[in-house]
């Protein structure tokens, strides 16, 4: 409150600011005083001048926070009249993607949330750019559990770090949360008990559990402005080729298809893994935290999936030495049934 205080009044106050902010908030001048060294020293203000008589004005850091009706909302305005003008002297590269992500994660707010509020926090300093958008709706891991009956909302991440997900199939392509993810070098989902995190740093999907729910929906999207990612390369890493540019691959982190500390054993357990797969033509079964499975798992996927589904090429990586072994033994037994089918 004191931060936002600063930074709106700097421009009016520059001369005064800290007894203007501080009869305006009636807190002590002393508090005031503390906040405005914290934000010299992060460079949101610049200070001038002697000890006693100081000038400050707005430093090349920025913060603020844009609170919006949903009924009615347009993420473009959102993006054009308050975000972009705090992005003054960013990379191309960068405003591209915190346009896509930006956009993107209003607009997801504005069509599902359900909500009354939408909101959006910008912060940019020397190194990286900060967005956060929230809304006061229903929760995005509540509706994706609801829409598609899932039994455990932890559930829905899953089907989250698949890809081509959506509620409203006429208005979005699902397409949205999993390309924004890989832009940014720290994405986080928040809503509930849960945080859905893609950091590119380990370049994998995470699960976190919170001791405290939060309502509505939170994203948080950061990237550092020396970051020399850009748009097309992140579509070209999930296109299926240079004549088609369509959302062909997707990389399961395996783990995610676990209700608490169950092990992946049953057929049932690889059908919700394997669910909505059939729209991809490449898959990557990240098998990374996962020590073992058990036969009907693996065989469900790499025999009665594979067979069903031979269009779809599926690549297990990260198995540890006991997922290979069942892995093996379930391609064994496809191969042989293709060889029996061969010789009738």
């Amino acid at each position: 409150m004191i931060d936002r205080a600063l930074l709106r009044a700097v421009e009016d106050h520059p001369r005064n600011l800290v007894p203007v902010v501080a009869e305006e908030l009636g807190v002590s001048k002393p508090t005031v005083i503390k906040r405005v060294k914290s934000l010299v020293e992060s460079g949101y203000l610049n200070r001038e001048g002697g000890q006693t008589r100081p000038v400050y004005t707005k430093g090349t850091s920025a913060r603020n926070l844009f609170e919006y009706e949903r009924h009615g909302l347009a993420e473009d305005r959102v993006w054009f009249q308050d975000v972009s003008p705090m992005l003054k002297g960013v990379p191309a590269n960068i405003i591209d993607i915190a346009h896509h992500g930006l956009t993107e994660m209003v607009n997801n707010a504005i069509d599902h949330s359900n909500g009354s509020t939408v909101g959006v926090l910008v912060e940019r300093d020397a190194a990286k750019i900060w967005l956060r958008v929230y809304d006061d709706g229903v929760g995005i891991f509540r509706k994706i559990t609801n829409a598609l009956d899932l039994p455990d909302e932890r559930l829905a991440l899953l089907e989250l770090s698949k890809g081509k997900l959506t509620t409203d199939p006429q208005r979005h392509s699902g397409e949205g949360i999993f390309f924004t993810s890989r832009m940014f070098d720290v994405f986080q989902i928040i809503s509930g008990e849960l945080v859905f995190a893609h950091e590119q740093n380990y370049d994998k999907d995470l699960l976190f559990e919170r001791a405290e729910p939060r309502s509505g929906t939170a994203v948080d999207m950061l990237i550092g402005l020396d970051s020399e990612r850009d748009i097309a390369k992140v579509f070209d890493d999930f296109s299926s080729g240079p004549e088609d540019y369509s959302f062909a691959k997707t990389i399961v982190p395996v783990k995610l298809a676990r209700i608490g500390g169950e092990n992946l054993v049953s057929r049932s357990q690889a059908k919700r893994l394997m669910q909505r797969i059939d729209r991809f033509k490449v898959v990557v079964l990240d098998f990374e935290g996962v020590e073992r499975i058990g036969q009907a798992f693996a065989d469900e996927i790499f025999r009665v999936f594979a067979n069903s589904h031979p269009d779809v090429e599926l690549i297990p990586s990260h198995a540890a030495p006991e997922v290979q072994q069942m892995i093996r033994r379930a391609e064994v037994l496809r191969d042989e049934e293709a060889q029996r089918e061969k010789r009738s």
